[in-house]
């Protein structure tokens, strides 16, 4: 057990997250898990742009059974983390995330001046001295659908990844073209 006053973080794989239990209570109420779809409409202040998320029964057991993950479950769990911890704090004022969907390899490739102008949109949309200087993009490598996370330090123009496998950033050449763009 966590003791509250602790700041340590439990690591054994049978432990779960709170946030990650709170995701499975929310979905254990709802009808997904029968076979239900359900469109998750994400408001402007979670990616720079409102759009919908469909999410059915097989998005959430790519996260519970610890699967490879789509962009809906991606994009689904951002929202949900934006929305339970976020949403009316400070961190709304430190960080933002950068929507997968619209920042991708494809993207790069058959349009890189459309993937910096949308990156710029995204770093402008406060538009005041309230804009964060952090910014979150979930990243698919290519290399059998493995995410890295991508961070975006705009006060230092210094870009950061992590990733859960070993190697450095070279294995990911699509990375740095997005980050070039």
């Amino acid at each position: 057990m966590l003791d509250k006053a602790s700041k340590e973080i439990p690591t054994t794989s049978r432990t779960k997250s709170q946030i990650m239990m709170r995701l499975e209570k929310m979905v254990e109420e709802t009808d997904i898990m029968h076979g239900a779809i359900r469109s998750v409409d994400m408001d402007e202040g979670v990616f720079g742009i409102a759009h919908s998320e469909l999410i059915a029964k097989e998005d959430m057991q790519q996260l519970f059974e610890h699967e490879e993950l789509g962009i809906a479950v991606i994009h689904t769990y951002i929202w949900y983390m934006y929305d339970t911890l976020m949403r009316g704090t400070e961190l709304c004022n430190r960080f933002n995330f950068i929507a997968a969907s619209r920042i991708n390899t494809m993207f790069i490739t058959k349009n890189p001046t459309s993937v910096m102008n949308e990156l710029v949109d995204r770093f402008m949309v406060a538009g005041d001295n309230t804009t964060p200087n952090l910014y979150f993009l979930p990243f698919n490598s290519g290399n059998g659908g493995h995410w890295v996370l991508v961070a975006m330090d705009l006060s230092r123009l210094m870009v950061y990844y992590l990733d859960s496998l070993p190697g450095d950033w070279s294995k990911y050449p699509s990375m740095k073209k997005t980050v070039d763009a």
